[in-house]
């Protein structure tokens, strides 16, 4: 099968993700500013200025995935998604909010396993 294929879709994938979420944020979820509340402690107004923050980080990260997928980006997206993932049943909702998530990070791993590991530092930026 074409790798090129492959790529796309994952590149499609995982900013369809993050533009998703990222609109979702920028929208305050309600039940997100919750979860920030609750997991650094702060008052309603700092938890939706973070979220709006995170929004905004969400759909940069959508557009270089989709223009121009940069390793250490698409290596960020592993990470966020998998957390993002796993605050569900940090903040009390049930494990299988977890496990329906993998997908999140999944997909941007097999974006960053299909465009290969960097062996320097300088090919996480390029």
């Amino acid at each position: 099968m074409n790798t090129k294929l492959i790529e796309w879709v994952l590149r499609v994938s995982v900013a369809g993700e993050f533009l998703g979420h990222g609109v979702f944020a920028l929208q305050g979820k309600e039940a997100w500013i919750k979860w920030i509340q609750e997991l650094l402690r702060v008052e309603v107004g700092t938890a939706t200025t973070l979220l709006t923050l995170v929004g905004l980080l969400d759909l940069l990260v959508a557009l270089i995935v989709l223009v121009r997928p940069i390793k250490a980006v698409v290596l960020w997206a592993v990470i966020w998604g998998f957390w993002t993932a796993l605050v569900r049943p940090v903040v009390g909702e049930p494990i299988w909010d977890f496990v329906e998530r993998w997908a999140n990070w999944g997909a941007p791993l097999a974006l960053l396993l299909l465009l290969g590991l960097p062996k320097s530092f300088r090919g996480w930026i390029k």
